[in-house]
């Protein structure tokens, strides 16, 4: 396809960003739930439930490049990356039902198959959907707008999860097996949904037989040292390493929500169902801020700003409360100030996030300069691989601080001990902390910016003209 001059029609970025739904019912359900699910509802240890979605990492980050190089490098009449769309939507949806109503008894290895997957398929869904961004227009800015639109409703899907069960699945009843069935059923439907939607909605501008001659054939070490050549550029390991630390914490963010919203803040039903809306209210914020932040910083210092004011406003509610300055748990007072504090921290780590995802963007014409083909598939998903392995240590580290802290498996709400909550908050603040100032130091090292990637792409453009075959256009 021809990349897209200017603005890129509002429908064609409604229509990429809606595939991201299936993202975000993923990560919402792995990062909140599923820990609990397991631990608390079928009783399997947290470290074990943990162990188990970290080894399902370690197969997806060999699925991930391997799809990304392959839709890079498929020829058919509907384009390099809608086969994928059309073909995984189906299988994802019925993996993702029977995560949730494990077949037999529950145990490590039925959790570690139904992961792997579940990741699996998300991956052959997501990473070829995420490269049609570079695909669809060179442009630094639109780049940023589009990301914009996968976040909307990446964050949309997995936050209407959210509402769905703490409103509907789970209103009452959070250690309920039947209503985490149900969820999956939601969730399964929702995937099928919207995948299918997102492709049909992109066929018209992205079907076609791709402009690149045909690859030649290769093997499949060929292959791994095209996938390694395109990840060495400075460029995307900085990027990459960003994702990988910012994630991280956003991971453990996650998967320990449930545990501060049950027994440190003691969230009542009301507010239980109003958080989600409020998260997803943090996300427009977040979508209106991050194109004026990057107008101003650019992408690597909006970054550099977004990562440690995220972790400030997050860490204080959980700071004053272990000093004695907090409201009583459970009061209006307390959820109110806590709501406020996470409506800041959320604007702030999604606008930074946005941004690290557009950064993906624009490392796609640094690696062809340096390497001579087009990968946006491949560096996709590198960044997918940071992202999901970050979110698989985010969860394991949560196993660990839930470990330390010494909450048993079963514990109501009522019976937790004070000093049981403390050693939780302080040992997540402290994670957290570290992450935001590692994510700092690393994004400060990206090497590209506005100036930088105009210049770039005129480069292309000027060797292009000279030579068709000289730039992406290689084997």
């Amino acid at each position: 396809m021809i990349p897209i001059t200017g603005r890129v029609p509002t429908r064609l970025a409604l229509a990429n960003g809606l595939g991201s739904v299936a993202y975000g019912v993923k990560d919402s359900g792995f990062a909140t739930f599923l820990l609990l699910f397991y631990n608390q509802v079928l009783g399997m240890d947290a470290w074990l439930v943990s162990l188990a979605l970290l080894i399902a990492l370690v197969f997806d980050g060999l699925i991930d490049p391997l799809i990304g190089h392959l839709s890079d490098r498929t020829r058919t009449r509907y384009g390099r990356r809608l086969p994928f769309l059309y073909g995984a939507a189906l299988p994802l949806g019925l993996a993702w039902a029977l995560l949730w109503s494990p077949v037999g008894e529950p145990n490590f290895f039925v959790l570690l198959f139904s992961a792997i997957l579940v990741r699996a398929l998300v991956a052959i869904c997501e990473v070829p959907s995420a490269a049609l961004i570079p695909e669809i227009t060179r442009d630094y800015d639109e780049r940023t707008r589009l990301t914009r639109f996968r976040f909307l409703f990446s964050w949309g899907g997995g936050l209407l999860m959210l509402l769905m069960a703490y409103g509907v699945f789970l209103p009452n009843a959070m250690l309920a097996r039947d209503g985490y069935r149900n969820f999956g059923l939601f969730g399964a439907g929702l995937i099928v949904v919207c995948v299918s939607i997102s492709a049909l909605g992109q066929h018209r501008a992205v079907a076609g037989w791709p402009a690149e001659r045909a690859p030649t054939n290769k093997g499949f070490l060929a292959s791994l040292g095209e996938i390694r050549e395109s990840f060495s550029h400075p460029a995307c390991l900085s990027v990459i390493a960003a994702i990988a630390a910012a994630l991280t914490a956003q991971g453990m963010t996650f998967a320990l929500s449930n545990y501060l919203y049950l027994y440190v803040w003691k969230f009542t039903s009301t507010a239980l169902q109003a958080f989600p809306l409020l998260l997803f209210a943090s996300v427009v914020g977040a979508s209106l801020l991050v194109g004026r932040a990057q107008m101003r910083w650019g992408k690597a210092g909006t970054v550099m700003r977004m990562a440690p004011l995220g972790m400030v406003f997050w860490s204080i509610p959980l700071i004053m409360r272990w000093l004695g300055l907090w409201a009583p748990d459970g009061s209006t007072a307390a959820i109110a100030a806590m709501f406020a504090c996470t409506f800041a921290s959320n604007t702030f780590t999604v606008t930074g996030t946005m941004t690290l995802w557009s950064m993906v963007a624009d490392v796609v014409e640094a690696s062809e300069e340096q390497t001579g083909r087009r990968s946006e598939g491949t560096l996709s998903a590198g960044a997918f691989l940071a992202s999901k392995c970050a979110g698989g240590l985010g969860v394991f580290g949560a196993g660990l601080i839930l470990s330390f802290a010494g909450l048993a498996p079963n514990t109501s709400p009522e019976a937790v001990l004070p000093e049981v909550t403390y050693r939780l908050s302080l040992a997540y603040v402290a994670c957290i902390a570290v992450l935001a100032i590692l994510t700092m130091f690393i994004v400060r090292r990206f090497p590209i910016d506005r100036a930088g990637h105009m210049a770039r792409l005129a480069r292309l453009d000027r060797v292009a003209r000279a030579d068709p075959d000289a730039s992406g256009l290689h084997p």
